[in-house]
């Protein structure tokens, strides 16, 4: 399946084909790509300080290997430099199983457990990662998976609207695949170490003290 056909998907149907057909009402809207949206959505999942001096905006999918190969190395940076503010942007365009897993994801964020259900399922290796095995880790991690199911069936259309601008934030800048950053002014397209990320981060502080 095309990252072109998965967008559609999320686009045009979004959470309706796991709890149920869409509302009539629930039609896509056009989606906000400002710079303040992309870095402040209130609903999109953070991590790390979040009165930091630098952002971190990560686009990845759950069946993404190179997502899967940085996160770690991240996380550390996140943790030994103690003024990075960390924003997940679920991108789910390699998979069908993909976008179940962000919509998890998403739900266990209403019983706050989402660090739980990311965690556990980037740390599942390879691809094509089937959703069973998803929802197993979800499982695993602690999440209670009867009020993410009941949060999923309530708030199904906040996590479609999420996602709907998540793909149309990733297209306005121009990303092409997972994983993407956007460190301060600063894209990056490519999976890094934890030497790249705390490089990056330097040159992103470096050039926001120019301005």
């Amino acid at each position: 399946m095309s990252r072109r056909t998965l967008a559609q998907i999320i686009a045009a149907a979004g959470v309706g084909y796991l709890v149920g057909p869409a509302r009539a009402d629930d039609r896509p809207t056009e989606a906000d790509v400002s710079r303040e949206a992309i870095l402040f959505d209130p609903a999109t999942p953070t991590a790390g300080n979040p009165k930091g001096d630098l952002t971190i905006v990560v686009f990845f999918d759950y069946n993404c290997p190179y997502c899967k190969q940085s996160e770690p190395e991240l996380t550390r940076l996140v943790k030994t430099d103690g003024k990075i503010r960390l924003v997940y942007k679920d991108w789910p365009i390699l998979t069908p199983d993909s976008i179940k897993g962000a919509q998890w994801a998403l739900a266990a964020k209403y019983q706050g457990r989402y660090d739980d259900a990311h965690l556990a399922m980037m740390a599942i290796p390879g691809t094509k990662i089937p959703a069973a095995r998803m929802r197993e880790a979800i499982a695993k991690s602690g999440v209670d998976m009867d009020r993410l199911d009941a949060d999923l069936q309530t708030s199904g259309d906040d996590i479609t609207k999420l996602l709907r601008r998540n793909l149309a934030q990733a297209d306005s800048l121009g990303l092409q695949g997972t994983p993407a950053y956007i460190v301060g002014d600063y894209r990056v397209t490519q999976a890094l170490n934890y030497e790249g990320f705390k490089r990056v981060a330097a040159d992103a502080r470096a050039r926001a003290a120019k301005k």
